[in-house]
């Protein structure tokens, strides 16, 4: 059962769809389609820029724990008690993931930034 307001002579705005699109080949030149071009466009740039921010990320890392794996003398090696390893990680590692963190950001805007402006004007 439905219920409507008094005198209400036809569906309510909520209830009405729109008509639905047929859509001939090589016709979809519709500003919608245009846009979805952009988004999916834009949603594959961020995840290669995030793909290879992680890669360069892990890269980075690996090469931290090899230099620290062939060259043992570092555990030998003491700064202030603690071994030069440990300080290698502790204070080589995380600057990298914050400058990885950075840069991605400032890429993900900047392709952000190009998706507006061709959002606009399309």
């Amino acid at each position: 059962m439905r219920v409507t307001a008094r005198g209400a002579a036809g569906p309510a705005a909520s209830d009405r769809r729109p008509a639905a699109r047929t859509r001939t080949p090589g016709t979809d030149t519709g500003p919608t389609d245009i846009h979805s071009v952009y988004v999916r466009s834009l949603i594959r740039s961020q995840l290669r820029l995030a793909l290879i921010c992680a890669a360069g990320f892990v890269l980075a890392t690996l090469v931290f724990v090899g230099v620290i794996a062939f060259a043992p003398a570092l555990d030998g090696t003491f700064v202030a008690g603690v071994p030069v390893s440990w300080l290698l990680l502790g204070f080589g590692v995380y600057p990298l993931a914050i400058s990885v963190a950075a840069l991605y950001v400032r890429a993900a805007s900047r392709n952000e930034a190009r998706y507006r402006s061709l959002a606009e004007d399309a």
